[in-house]
């Protein structure tokens, strides 16, 4: 296992990590959990993903389960907060309050004294950036948080928060977490990436199997107990078109030339690029996890002509604006 620095700042981070979103307290119980938690760890990954609204929390408990047998100083944890997890008006978003108190119920659930890296899950409109930046800077100072960092924010909400915290001598966001993939490869390539270079964000991205679809799993239909089965994941369906996978078995004829996995192939693409510092994945078996994590050895397979025929294949290489 390679560990990458997350953007300029010192902490490294496994160059894959393992995520809790869909899998944990939906398709794995609290054995599986512990079971996948610490093979993961075995295998060098040391970055673990979570948000307090996954399962309705279950998602940190039965994480918190998990790492409890594990040196926690060996280990970099992580949520999030922004969307309703408590009842009223103050039950969502990022105000000092609902932060405060989510990030309380985060530690409860977790078992732990504090997160290494806290992301604002969303951008919110109905709170100033001001008063995010300044409660972050708060719980770092307390010992609650180490770093934070953000989700899903435009590269212009991103340079607003570095702007505030440098105005202010406070303690900026040091990292991205955006969908990326080869089928989603736009917001990062063009709008994220410049961003993270000027101010040193790193980037920890998520789905980079595009749910499940860039394994090949779905090219002769929905197999099941798959993630597309469950009923809760119809839009997992509807992304399951012709045209996807007739490129998904196009990178798999490739990915087979080169002696590879198609999800290997696909985690490896993403991990070509310096401004990724992790490439968060998810598994609900122990086979799918050993495969996800030697995604890295295909690295120097990604020649010049090798990702020319990905681009080929993919046909969607994103235009500067």
């Amino acid at each position: 296992m390679h560990y990458r620095r997350l953007g300029r700042s010192g902490i490294k981070v496994s160059e894959i990590s393992y995520g809790a979103w869909v899998t944990f307290g939906n398709q794995l119980g609290e054995k599986e959990a512990r079971e996948i938690i610490h093979t993961a760890y075995d295998l060098g990954v040391n970055f673990f993903d979570n948000a307090d609204v996954y399962a309705r929390g279950q998602a940190e408990i039965l994480m918190g389960k998990a790492i409890a047998d594990l040196p926690r100083e060996t280990l970099v944890v992580s949520s999030k907060v922004f969307w309703p997890t408590m009842p009223g008006p103050n039950g969502r978003g990022l105000s000092r309050k609902h932060i405060t108190e989510s990030l309380h119920a985060s530690l409860r659930r977790l078992q732990t004294d504090y997160l290494d890296i806290y992301y604002c899950h969303r951008y919110d409109p109905d709170t100033p950036v001001e008063e995010v930046v300044y409660t972050m800077n708060l719980l770092i100072q307390a010992g609650k948080i180490l770093y934070w960092g953000t989700s899903e924010w435009t590269a212009a909400q991103i340079a607003e928060a570095v702007g505030i915290a440098r105005q202010h001598h406070l303690i900026p966001p040091v990292v991205e977490q955006p969908q990326y993939n080869m089928l989603h490869r736009r917001r990062v390539e063009v709008e994220l990436a410049p961003v993270a270079r000027k101010f040193g964000i790193g980037l920890t991205t998520w789905s980079p199997l595009y749910s499940g679809i860039l394994t090949g799993k779905y090219n002769k239909g929905i197999p099941e107990g798959s993630r597309a089965s469950l009923k809760n994941m119809a839009w997992i369906r509807d992304r399951i078109t012709p045209e996807v996978i007739a490129k998904v078995e196009a990178l798999g004829e490739l990915a087979s030339e080169l002696g590879i996995t198609t999800a290997q192939l696909a985690i490896a693409w993403l991990l070509r690029r310096k401004e990724v510092s992790s490439v968060i994945t998810g598994a609900t078996k122990l086979s799918q996890l050993e495969e996800n994590v030697k995604s890295a050895e295909a690295l120097p397979l990604l020649t010049d002509d090798v990702l020319e025929r990905i681009e080929s294949i993919l046909q969607n290489a994103p235009e500067e604006d």
